[in-house]
């Protein structure tokens, strides 16, 4: 992936049945490793065909809760002007 393991980012990988997740991130003083394992289900992980996908926090945690983030529609971003 040629990524900097040191980054200010959380790396997350899957299994192939899609049923736990591995989150790691480093803290400065070392490595955190997270694993979400689910009993009856899988993850929805998005389609893509990169190797790496960036997500937002809001979209971790929205896979992390069995949320399908590429169902995920938001409105969008308007622009306003102050008049006055």
């Amino acid at each position: 992936m040629q990524l900097d393991p040191f980054a200010r980012a959380v790396f997350a990988f899957h299994n192939r049945k899609r049923d736990r997740v591995k989150l790691v991130l480093y803290d400065r003083a070392g490595f955190w490793l997270l694993m979400k394992r689910l009993e009856a289900d899988h993850f929805i992980w998005p389609r893509r065909q990169q190797a790496v996908i960036e997500f937002t926090t809001e979209q971790l945690h929205l896979l992390l809760d069995g949320v399908d983030v590429d169902a995920v529609r938001r409105h969008p971003t308007r622009q306003y002007t102050h008049t006055g």
